[in-house]
């Protein structure tokens, strides 16, 4: 596995003056800032507060990072921690995908590159997501389970051109949702190659996204033969058709 650079720093360097200078507004870029240096943390400590502040105190030479910084980026706590986080990684897949010339692919494959860039984008940060994964499984994270979900397939929709309104803007993301909740945990247990690489992750989403397409066939099946089943409606007029016939002998 190759060693993945810590993008903090130059995170730090990058941060426009106004940023460096006032960090009690805790916008955007100070949240991620913070992110960053806690998700080392979160590998040891688990997606605790303990983390979450061990963080803040390693970006304590900034100007306005420390002391009560945490609570003030993250008012929800750990689970307003992991949502930003699951929208961190949506935000480089989108820019990432912004870069590419997806016109010349297949939606599938526009589809796929999504999913691969968002992990891609995790990679430094696995053992992070494996322990993410324990902590999205307490109950009371269910809502915060959908709502992470929900944001990231549609944003993937969205980077590969969707724009759809009609009932296929919910039935292209409820397929596309357990396509990257089974690839996530797939590659969490891939080891990967010596470049670093997980092309086995890749093929098996590849063969998740072709087990999907088979079901828009099935589902025009479906609604075809559900279309022939009389209806209460369709009965009646067939026996008043009847009746009428009967009623001219």
């Amino acid at each position: 596995m190759r060693n993945c650079e810590n993008p903090l720093p130059r995170m730090m360097n990058q941060l426009p003056s106004r940023t460096r200078n006032d960090m009690t507004a805790l916008n955007m870029e100070t949240r991620d800032l913070i992110l960053l240096a806690t998700l080392p943390h979160v590998v040891f400590e688990g997606w605790t507060r303990a983390a979450l502040q061990a963080g803040v105190d390693d970006l304590g030479d900034l100007p306005g990072i420390g002391g009560m910084a945490g609570e003030r980026a993250f008012p929800g706590g750990m689970a307003d921690l992991a949502g930003h986080f699951s929208n961190w990684a949506d935000r480089r897949m989108v820019a990432e995908m912004a870069k590419r010339d997806l016109a010349a692919l297949r939606v599938r494959d526009r589809i796929a590159s999504g999913v691969r860039v968002r992990l891609e984008a995790l990679a430094p940060h696995r053992e992070a997501v494996r322990r993410l994964l324990g902590f999205l499984a307490w109950p009371q994270n269910a809502s915060l389970v959908l709502s992470n979900g929900y944001q990231t397939v549609s944003e993937i929709w969205y980077a590969a051109g969707d724009e759809s309104t009609d009932f296929n803007f919910y039935t292209k993301r409820a397929l596309l949702a357990p396509v990257l909740a089974s690839t996530t945990l797939y590659w969490l247990s891939d080891e990967g190659d010596e470049a670093g690489d997980f092309p086995q992750t890749w093929d098996f989403l590849d063969r998740r996204i072709a087990d999907v397409l088979k079901i828009p066939p099935f589902k025009a099946k479906l609604i075809k033969r559900l279309a022939e089943i009389p209806t209460p409606a369709s009965i009646a007029r067939r026996f008043a058709t009847a009746v009428r016939a009967r009623q001219q002998y």
